[in-house]
C-alpha cells in the first residue's frame, strides 16, 4: 500500500493500512537511512507528527549530508520467523536538522534505554542541555509510505528447529 502525504501534513488511508503503523513505529526498532551517495546506517528514530526523528550532531555527518541534498529514504521493518510475522515500512521523502528539543528526546530514548535516565549510558543523558554539545534533531518528513505486511505461515519444522 502506498500512501501520499495530504496537504495537511497528514496520510489519508494510513488507517487502512495492513497493520497498525503507529504501534509498529512505537517499538524500539533499528531503522536503515539512506541518504545521497548512497549512505545508509542504522538509527533510532521517533515517528510523531507524521515524521521521523533522529539525533544528530557532531559525531555524525547527517547534518552536512541533509544540508547538501535533503532526499533520504528509511526503511523500518522486522521478521519473527517463529510466527510467520513479516511487517514493512519504507518511507522516501526530505529533511531538515533543526533544535533539539528535550521532551521529545526522552521520549525516543525512553524507548531504546527504558524509563531510568539514571542508567543510561552517559552519552544519551538529557540533564545537562543535550544542545549544548551539538545534539540536534534530524527532522525527515516523508512525502510517501510505503507498507507491506509480508506475513508467512512459518513451516511445523521451524517450531521444533529453534533453539
Amino acid at each position: 500500500m502506498k500512501l501520499t502525504r495530504d496537504d495537511d501534513g497528514t496520510f489519508p488511508g494510513l488507517d487502512k493500512a495492513p497493520f497498525d503503523v503507529a504501534a509498529f513505529l512505537a517499538r524500539p526498532l533499528v531503522a536503515r537511512l539512506a541518504t545521497e551517495g548512497p549512505r545508509v546506517r542504522p538509527v533510532w528514530f521517533l515517528w510523531e507528527d507524521h515524521a521521523f526523528w533522529v539525533l544528530t550532531g557532531p559525531w555524525a555527518r547527517l547534518e552536512e549530508r541533509l544540508d547538501h541534498s535533503p532526499v533520504f529514504e528509511l526503511v523500518v521493518d522486522s521478521c519473527d520467523l517463529a510466527t510467520g510475522t513479516v511487517h514493512q515500512v519504507i518511507a522516501r521523502g526530505h529533511g531538515r536538522v533543526v533544535d533539539f528539543d528535550t521532551d521529545r528526546g526522552r521520549r525516543k530514548l525512553t524507548r531504546y534505554l527504558g524509563e531510568r535516565e539514571e542508567l543510561w549510558d552517559a552519552r544519551f543523558s538529557l540533564r545537562d542541555d543535550p544542545s549544548a554539545r551539538g545534539t540536534r534533531w534530524a527532522l525527515l518528513v516523508p512525502d510517501t509510505l510505503w507498507i507491506a505486511d509480508l506475513s508467512f505461515r512459518p513451516p511445523r519444522a521451524a517450531e521444533t528447529d529453534r533453539p
